[in-house]
């Protein structure tokens, strides 16, 4: 008892954050797990993933669109950039014949005599890619991502199922330490109550006084037993609603579940162990998949890659008028040298596929393992609770006899103890043995 109390003690602290306490003052196992599958930090940490899975593959498919981009340009130069006049001509005769044509003309019209350009510009421009053959890198990205919104929806199944196994367990943990609480208070009851008689005897003179000191250090073992019992139901309890995402608060109640006969087991006569429908096989299998698509994927980095390229410009860099065009292209592009590097990540790949089918084909075998475990598991709880029915009928029938053994006087009262020792211990047991069955066929159905 003591190694529960300091275990649930550690996790009670760690989960000391504070978290809304419902209404509700009374819990089942039923509005527990409701409770966290809407508030269990875990369950909606999966479900974000499957959201960040979505988000990948909406990514991925925009590689299926033209992919358009905008560029501006703008410039402002202290002196312009091209700059030429009649004194540059480097001959003689040229710049002299220049000089007079320019002399005849000047006088008529506004012709300089020399020629400056792009002092200043702007200028702006739309290109379009749209891709036609990536070498299967598109059609196979998005494959490879609907595979990864599969695989977290997987994994998000089995976390629910991971997190419900853990709560029940910890709700039959506190129900139990509640049913020992009132096996702990009929015990002090009957200690009580044999109390009564030991003083009566002791004042008679029939019984001495260490009998009556006997009695006295069972019932303060029984009341250390009970505070150790509050304790941990308390502690179990704020382990309980963290998992669950409520407060904690001393008014919660936890209602004793009703444990079915588990007579109806021992019905199954044969049981399907190759796990078809757990989602542990099923991610073996996407990881195979995805292998595959990687290699596709690295192969495509090495075939020809075909596009449609179309541009439009327009603006005034060169000079003052603005002017506008388009441009249509086709781009081809056939990378000769890469696959002498592609063959060595093929061979990565297929590699890594040889390891995924081999890690499949181990983990289905302990798979079955596993659930033939907990199939046998079940099956011992089961028979065990029907030796520990019979031990309880014993040990009350024993302690009856004992008592009436005493009160006749043929029987000592460390006997009486015994007895009732006897039948505490065989109460306790039977209540573990509820908690294990049912946590056992809780296992055995989440692996079926």
């Amino acid at each position: 008892m003591s190694k529960y109390i300091k275990i649930l003690l550690f996790i009670s602290l760690l989960a000391s954050c504070q978290l809304p306490v419902v209404n509700c003052q009374t819990l089942t196992l039923d509005s527990c797990l409701a409770l966290a599958r809407r508030n269990n930090v875990e369950i909606r940490t999966s479900q974000m993933d499957i959201e960040h899975a979505r988000e990948v593959k909406r990514q991925v498919f925009t590689k299926y669109f033209p992919q358009v981009k905008m560029m501006g340009l703008g410039y402002y130069a202290k002196d312009p950039l091209i700059h030429f006049s009649i004194d540059d001509i480097q001959s003689n005769d040229m710049r002299e014949i220049m000089q007079e044509l320019y002399d005849l003309v000047s006088s008529e019209t506004d012709v300089q005599n020399e020629v400056t350009l792009m002092k200043k510009g702007l200028s702006g421009s739309v290109m379009l890619t749209q891709p036609i053959f990536a070498g299967g890198r598109i059609v196979t990205g998005n494959k490879l991502a609907r595979l990864g919104i599969e695989a977290a929806e997987l994994q998000s199944d089995m976390k629910v199922r991971d997190v419900i196994e853990n709560i029940e367990s910890t709700y039959y943990l506190v129900t139990g330490l509640q049913q020992k609480v009132a096996t702990v208070s009929a015990a002090l009851a009957l200690i009580d109550s044999l109390g009564r008689t030991v003083e009566v005897a002791l004042s008679s003179g029939l019984v001495t006084k260490a009998d009556a000191l006997q009695l006295q250090l069972k019932r303060n073992e029984m009341l250390a037993n009970q505070q150790q019992l509050a304790s941990g139901i308390r502690l179990s309890k704020r382990l309980l609603c963290n998992q669950i995402g409520i407060g904690y608060s001393d008014s919660l109640v936890f209602s004793d579940p009703q444990f079915d006969s588990p007579s109806a087991d021992f019905r199954l006569s044969s049981l399907d162990t190759s796990g078809t429908s757990r989602p542990e096989k099923r991610l073996l299998e996407l990881s195979v998949e995805a292998e595959r698509l990687k290699r596709r994927l690295t192969l495509g980095e090495a075939l020809p890659q075909l596009a449609v390229i179309g541009t439009g410009f327009y603006g005034n860099l060169v000079k003052n008028d603005p002017t506008a065009n388009a441009v249509a292209m086709l781009s081809l592009s056939v990378p000769l040298t890469a696959w002498w590097e592609t063959a060595h990540k093929m061979h990565q790949h297929n590699i890594r596929i040889q390891e995924a089918r081999m890690q499949q084909d181990y983990l289905n075998q302990m798979m079955s393992l596993e659930m033939e475990k907990a199939y046998s598991d079940m099956l011992d709880a089961a028979m065990l609770m029907k030796s520990d029915s019979s031990a309880l009928e014993i040990a009350a029938e024993n302690y009856r006899l004992a008592t009436l053994n005493y009160q006749a006087g043929v029987a000592t009262l460390s006997e009486v103890l015994q007895a009732h020792a006897l039948l505490l211990q065989a109460h306790n047991a039977i209540t573990d043995r509820h908690t294990t069955y049912v946590v056992a066929r809780r296992r055995l159905l989440d692996l079926k």
